[in-house]
């Protein structure tokens, strides 16, 4: 029988899909499969926690498709095997599906095109995840771009809202439907359950991602110029891992962000803007870099002189570092999947300059904890803190974890929340405990070392330590 099929991934929505609409325009049953291959992504397959978020965004896109009388068809293994066994039970002429960018995955999808149209089948992909995909940007000498400025410059000269496909009522669906494993054969739900804190924060699928603009529109986007580096304040859209997961595309939030009836938020909405297209620039450079994930895009850096401390990295994963607010975001990393932009800058700066630890391991512990761990921006945030990759930060700055507490977490809400330990000492020296008098101790219930531990290492004299390495590896590069 003549059918399409659909081959979700990281797309997982209905509206503004074009790889469905698509489909649609065919007239022609439309068969939904999600194959889960994790070997296909090696050694970059989904870590624990965005396991646990695909399976909950599955289980709502089998919903949505059911409400419009369809199916989500389910298999594991091979891609490209996978596809080939639906084709043939299904006749399925066509397969359609909305690209990826990351390295592996784009040979991958090359590979499968070609061998489909060697069996004679119809392949089409679609743009959808990006607003403009990596190889759309270039510099005026042909270049990629690797300084944000400038690449972001030119692709807001470009930048229009666009239609949004909206989202189909009825899918026509075949007259027999292929076999398909159920959502809790793919195993993406962890044996020893500690996702609570997951669930209480998060309602993965595309309605909740909607949810979650909605109430970002109305109620942060007015005054994200100035709150989005507040931890202790709900001023940030908390989307990422929705955009990861494709549950909402980044062209239905730049129609969001410019209805005329938002035309009193102009400077947070050209300041949200800036942060999509952090998004966009991490993919361009991931494209035409695309051993960062391993590798420091600055040459020189392969030679820094990296501390092999397991110890010390151990201590940051658990937060038990004796600096609050480090503490405070990777806790509220395991607890929720998710740590505000402004701490992550925080933690990564402390592990890759303060305890000298390679990036790549906060990189790959990020990985495996983050719901929205994307490996696009991932890569680049990790090699911005450490100071070697694309429009990195100078190699001079290191964040005083001490001030950035009491900058951006001036009340201790943040730290109280997920440090309550020490919640009862003074503002004044709840970000630095060791400064605290014995009497403020003792009248907060709190023994250092004990109840909280002593700082791991002392910021000054690391930070010296830092600059005199990160000194020597310029002075190599002159």
């Amino acid at each position: 029988m003549a059918a399409t099929i659909v081959w979700f991934h990281r797309d997982l929505r209905l509206e503004d899909n074009p790889a469905l609409s698509a489909a649609l325009e065919r007239d022609v049953p439309v068969i939904p499969v999600f194959i889960w291959a994790p070997d296909d992504e090696a050694p970059w397959a989904p870590g624990s926690a965005s396991r646990w978020w695909l399976h909950q965004s599955l289980a709502q896109l089998e919903a949505s498709l059911a409400d419009r009388g369809s199916r989500l068809i389910l298999r594991k293994g091979s891609t490209e095997d996978g596809l080939r066994e639906l084709i043939r039970d299904t006749g399925a002429e066509a397969v359609y599906w909305n690209r990826r960018y990351e390295p592996a995955l784009l040979e991958r999808d090359a590979d499968i095109q070609e061998t489909l149209n060697a069996d004679g089948v119809r392949v089409e992909t679609f743009k959808a995840g990006l607003l403009f995909e990596p190889w759309e940007i270039e510099t005026k000498q042909g270049r990629p771009y690797q300084v944000f400025t400038p690449f972001w410059r030119r692709c807001r000269e470009r930048l229009a809202p666009g239609d949004v496909h909206t989202a189909p009522d009825r899918l026509r669906s075949p007259e027999r439907w292929p076999d398909s494993c159920a959502l809790d054969e793919l195993n993406l739900r962890p044996s020893v359950d500690w996702t609570d804190g997951l669930s209480a924060t998060w309602t993965p699928g595309e309605a909740g991602a909607h949810d979650r603009l909605d109430a970002f529109l109305d109620e942060a986007l007015s005054d994200y110029d100035t709150a989005r580096d507040r931890p202790d304040l709900a001023g940030t859209s908390r989307l990422s891992p929705h955009l990861h997961f494709g549950e909402i595309g980044p062209r239905q939030i730049v129609r969001g962000l410019t209805d005329e009836a938002r035309i009193g938020d102009e400077p947070s909405m050209e300041t949200y803007l800036s942060e999509v297209g952090w998004r966009e620039f991490a993919h361009h450079v991931l494209y035409h870099f695309p051993r960062t994930p391993s590798e420091p895009l600055k040459a020189q850096f392969q030679h820094f002189p990296w501390r092999d401390d397991d110890e010390g990295l151990t201590t940051w994963q658990r937060g038990e570092t004796g600096y609050p607010i480090v503490d405070a975001g990777m806790r509220e990393l395991f607890h929720t999947g998710w740590m505000h932009n402004r701490v992550r800058m925080v933690v990564a700066s402390f592990l890759t300059k303060d305890l000298l630890i390679p990036w790549q391991d906060g990189a790959r512990w990020f990985w495996e904890a983050l719901v929205d761990a994307d490996l696009a921006n991932n890569t680049l945030g990790w090699q911005w803190a450490a100071g070697c990759g694309a429009d990195a930060a100078p190699y001079f700055r290191v964040f005083n974890p001490v001030r950035q507490g009491e900058r951006f977490d001036p009340d201790g809400v943040y730290v109280r929340r997920w440090v309550p330990e020490i919640a009862r000492l003074d503002d004044g020296v709840l970000h630095a405990p060791w400064t605290a008098t014995d009497l403020d101790l003792q009248a907060a219930g709190v023994s250092l070392g004990e109840d909280y531990p002593e700082p791991i290492v002392d910021h000054g004299q690391a930070r010296e330590r830092a600059l005199a390495a990160y000194e020597r590896i310029k002075r190599s590069a002159d």
